[in-house]
């Protein structure tokens, strides 16, 4: 099978679903990663400056070994403004989706939740249904949504309900060496993006499920 993650910006491709990419790779499947954002821009008053930049390069490169790590095959990357997707036409976004699911032909994406705190995680759920319309022609057969630390359990009230619990228990080493890479985007516990938190939330989901480490997704089109 071929499996294309769509995520908005560097490591929530990894937080996301980083341990369930890295078991469908070691099972035989081809994965693919599409980050549409450039993941930085936002944190100054102007967009670009010779350090971000720079910055954006180096960020480029940790997306790059991160996704070595978990065995992706290919990762396509573009710069849309960060935490600015809604400035950009909604079609445009699709376009971009459509052009690399054309060229992969996935049967299996994983893609952000709609209610996200992060207003791009939200577009980016809404472009990839737009570029997924159950046509008879389409390759993708299921859609499920991750969780990205730091924006889903941030948006009150709380409402992702996961229905899928991936065992990554053979893979949380290679999804906690790849959220590594991302230097830049790590932060200290108990901020939920550090590695203590990414690991505990996946021992947290795993007990609900009767395993030592889980992901956890939402299902949103399952065709058979």
């Amino acid at each position: 099978m071929k499996i294309l993650i769509i995520a908005a910006h560097p490591d929530d491709e990894i937080i996301g679903c980083g341990g369930t990419a890295a078991r469908l790779a070691k099972e035989g499947n081809k994965i693919y990663t599409l980050i549409l954002g450039e993941g930085i821009t936002s944190r100054d008053k102007k967009r670009y400056s010779k350090n971000r930049v720079r910055e954006i390069k180096e960020l480029k490169k940790q997306l790059s070994r991160a996704n070595k790590i978990i065995g992706v095959k290919e990762v396509f990357t573009y710069d849309l403004p960060d935490n600015r997707f809604d400035t950009v036409p909604l079609l445009d976004i699709v376009k971009i989706i459509e052009e690399i699911k054309n060229k992969v032909k996935p049967d299996i994406i994983f893609t952000h939740y709609e209610k996200d705190l992060n207003i791009d995680h939200q577009i980016v759920y809404r472009a990839v249904l737009t570029a997924t319309r159950p046509l008879p022609q389409e390759t993708v057969k299921k859609i499920y949504s991750f969780e990205v630390l730091s924006s889903t359990e941030w948006n009150y009230p709380l409402s992702f309900s996961p229905d899928v619990f991936f065992d990554i228990k053979n893979t949380i080493n290679l999804k906690l060496r790849a959220v590594k890479e991302y230097k830049s985007e790590l932060k200290e516990f108990p901020h939920p993006r550090s590695l203590k938190g990414i690991k505990l939330n996946a021992e947290y989901w795993g007990m609900k499920a009767g395993l030592n480490y889980a992901e956890i997704f939402k299902s949103v089109r399952v065709i058979r």
